[in-house]
């Protein structure tokens, strides 16, 4: 089978570099690499220039993340389409062959989706939605449509038949991935095949990109109202539950501030997004919405085998690296 990577971008000149090379240290090395980019002024073209990739230019009043996908896929020529946000990076030099095990044992997966993680600037909030968003343990048949399109991956088959949804505010891949489960394919998690997902966003932005992601989601299903009170709940759970993660890891003094404003934002977005309107089922919201546990994870010493070494890697300004 032959893989394509499709990156949305948007003036990402200080991640595309990182990306590109992850990708060109990849175990797998025979990929098509196509860049859909919505406008970008700043350096990000001329970084990517300089890697084996095919630079595709859409007009920013056109973009909507369906539509740049969608063009993305109509380029691609690989049997497998794996989608990553411009701002994220792997970890492993296996990525790709993990993302791509699933689709070969199994003829009924449609969908693989991949752990994510946070770096050094991730607020704290946010990697307690990772970990609990993108769990330890894979599945290759999860029952509910939760994946995320900045590490995922698709049959090209089953996207002719069912393109990206054009009109959604976000959340592309869970309308995608619902669609197909009611079909009868499967999706598969792969906790093993890991990327950093960078976010470095104002407090205003995250709460934009939570209101857009509520608009989505009233149109995607249709089941429970996100009123005041589920509004003040939720705040409140997911508040003192990083707070109790913060003090079991020490770090609660710095921290306590960000975790109450990154939730605030968050589930007051949610909320504006979502006002007087309908919300998940309940598999899907429970992932989304409610805290997780203690998270006690450990290392495991035959990961440093896999992992790529970044040391050398600034901007991606540098000579051309990887196979075209």
């Amino acid at each position: 089978m032959k893989l394509s990577i499709i990156i949305r971008c948007l003036n990402e000149e200080k991640h595309i570099g990182r990306l590109l090379a992850g990708i060109a240290e990849q175990t797998l090395q025979e990929v098509e690499v196509i860049l859909v980019d919505s406008g970008s002024t700043d350096a990000t073209l001329s970084i990517a220039e300089h890697f084996p990739t095919r630079i595709i230019s859409i007009r920013p009043e056109d973009f909507s993340f369906g539509y740049a996908l969608n063009v993305g896929c109509a380029a691609a020529t690989g049997d497998i389409l794996l989608f990553a946000s411009a701002h994220v990076y792997p970890v492993y030099k296996d990525w790709l062959e993990l993302m791509m095990a699933p689709f070969a044992k199994d003829e009924q997966v449609a969908l693989v989706y991949g752990q994510q993680r946070g770096n050094e600037v991730t607020r704290y909030s946010e990697h307690q939605i990772f970990a609990k968003w993108f769990p330890e343990e894979s599945t290759m048949n999860q029952i509910h449509p939760f994946c995320n399109n900045a590490n995922c991956a698709i049959r090209r088959k089953l996207w002719e038949e069912q393109p990206y949804d054009e009109t959604l505010t976000g959340l592309e891949d869970l309308d995608w991935a619902k669609k197909i489960l009611a079909k009868g394919y499967r999706i598969a998690y792969q906790a093993r095949a890991t990327i950093v997902h960078v976010h470095e966003e104002s407090w205003r932005s995250v709460y934009n990109r939570y209101r857009r992601e509520a608009i989505a989601l009233r149109l995607i299903m249709k089941h429970e109202t996100f009123n005041f009170l589920t509004f003040l709940n939720l705040l409140s759970k997911n508040i003192w539950s990083d707070w109790r993660q913060a003090l079991h890891d020490g770090v609660w003094w710095r921290n306590a501030g960000s975790i109450a404003l990154f939730r605030l934002m968050q589930f007051w977005g949610t909320y504006r997004g979502y006002k007087q309107s309908y919300l998940l089922d309940n598999q899907v919201r429970e992932r989304f919405y409610y805290p997780k546990g203690y998270v006690h994870s450990q290392a495991d010493p035959d990961d440093e085998h896999r992992r790529i070494d970044y040391t050398n890697v600034h901007d991606g300004k540098g000579e051309k690296r990887g196979k075209g």
